[in-house]
């Protein structure tokens, strides 16, 4: 393809040619030249002929004084990239101290100073040298403002210096930020506490392709339950998260988030709906075991119609189960609440369920079984086999001053 273009360059030129020839030769034409009482005749053929011929000469002449420089800056230019290609393949296999010598001498020649001193300043910090890092940060031409914010971002994020790395990229001198710098931004306005404005840039993000789609994502869900968790009051919370996705508004994560700055707002009923509706829609044991520990107030009746409606779809679900005991219990149905401590445990409940055992033993007054069941609890929680509880028969009701000595939670409270 590209013979065929220079061909039809060529022959478009000899047509032109051509042509001009033919004109200037039907009619010659006549140039006078007065020049200091000197009188130079000529045709327009001649003087073209002439012009062209003395441009040529004078290329000619400027090509060979400028010769020796142009071979001085192509052997500078090639000796510099042979340095960042050493350096960048020391930095590569982890020979820092060498990375950056090589590096930062490309950086004082050549048209790549800018990537030559980054790479140095990425070499410096590998070997722990701070201050050398940003000494070449430092250095970087004011030209090249978006690359020098992209490092110093970097390295402040790297550093836990999420304000500062806000700093760097909303300079004036580094706007428009490329795709990098908006990443970067984003991350450190998440990391500063304002995952709201970090969620809204997912958009520029994900049509400049900064991140993957699996990051992005994972960083939506991630940036969602933050700006959740960071709601300052009840109205902005509700409207957030009415403006999330329907896919990513059920995320566990995100349902967890929201349920639990709810509750911290004193909004139970919300927290529980949501809760219940995610639920619903897509199971999920994490979101069954969290619902299972929300105060129970005055929806006592209708939380244990839904934990039995998901335990006839799921009835080995050890979430479930635990709920299922501690709603028991707190209605004061010991039998039921152990018989269902017991199936919860058998499917790998764990730690929880040994705890709620304790709790109940405590509420039925057997202090040996409880203090079993406790060490039980921190036994599984450490990893290690939990020991059988002591033999005997199992009280058949609750005691009654325990019964009436609870906290807020529920669970039962001895007397002193």
């Amino acid at each position: 393809m590209n013979l065929f273009r220079s061909l039809l360059f060529w022959i478009v030129l000899a047509l032109l040619g051509a042509l001009a020839a033919q004109f200037l030769l039907a009619d010659p034409g006549y140039v006078l030249v007065r020049f200091r009482g000197m009188d130079y005749t000529s045709t327009v053929a001649a003087m073209v002929i002439g012009i062209l011929a003395a441009l040529l000469v004078l290329g000619l002449l400027w090509k060979l004084v400028t010769l020796p420089f142009r071979a001085w800056r192509e052997r500078s230019d090639r000796n510099a990239r042979a340095r960042l290609g050493e350096g960048l393949d020391a930095l590569h296999g982890g020979h820092y101290a060498r990375a950056e010598q090589a590096l930062a001498r490309a950086a004082t020649d050549g048209d790549d100073s800018a990537v030559a001193r980054i790479a140095a300043a990425r070499a410096a910090r590998a070997r722990g040298d701070v201050a050398a890092a940003q000494a070449h940060i430092d250095a970087l031409d004011p030209r090249h403002a978006g690359a020098r914010a992209i490092a110093l971002a970097e390295q402040a994020l790297a550093d836990q210096r999420p304000t500062d790395a806000l700093v760097a990229l909303d300079a004036p001198a580094a706007q428009p930020l490329p795709p990098r710098g908006l990443a970067l931004r984003a991350q450190a306005l998440a990391a500063s506490g304002k995952s709201a404005e970090a969620y809204g840039l997912l958009g520029t993000l994900r049509k400049q392709q900064a991140l993957t789609d699996a990051e992005l994502d994972a960083l939506q869900e991630r940036w969602a339950a933050a700006a959740l968790h960071e709601a300052g009051d009840a109205n902005a919370l509700a409207d957030f998260r009415d403006r999330l996705p329907k896919a990513v508004r059920n995320e566990p994560d995100v349902v967890l988030a929201y349920a639990e700055r709810a509750m911290a707002l004193h909004w139970d009923e919300a927290a529980l709906k949501a809760v219940e509706q995610a639920l619903d829609a897509r199971w999920d044991e994490t979101l069954a075991a969290r619902y299972g520990t929300l105060p129970v107030d005055g929806r006592a009746e209708q939380r244990r119609a839904n934990v039995e409606r998901w335990l006839r779809a799921h009835p080995s679900s050890p979430a479930l189960l635990l709920a299922s005991a501690r709603l028991d219990r707190a209605d004061g149905r010991w039998p039921e609440a152990e018989a269902n401590l017991h199936r919860a445990i058998a499917q790998g409940a764990g730690a929880d369920a040994w705890e709620e055992f304790g709790h109940a033993y405590v509420g039925v007054g057997d202090m040996a079984r409880a203090q079993r069941s406790y060490a039980n609890a921190l036994r599984v929680a450490r990893g290690e086999p939990a020991l059988e509880l002591p033999v005997g028969d199992s009280p058949g009701r609750i005691d009654e001053t325990a019964h009436e000595l609870r906290d807020e939670n529920g669970i039962p409270q001895l007397r002193g």
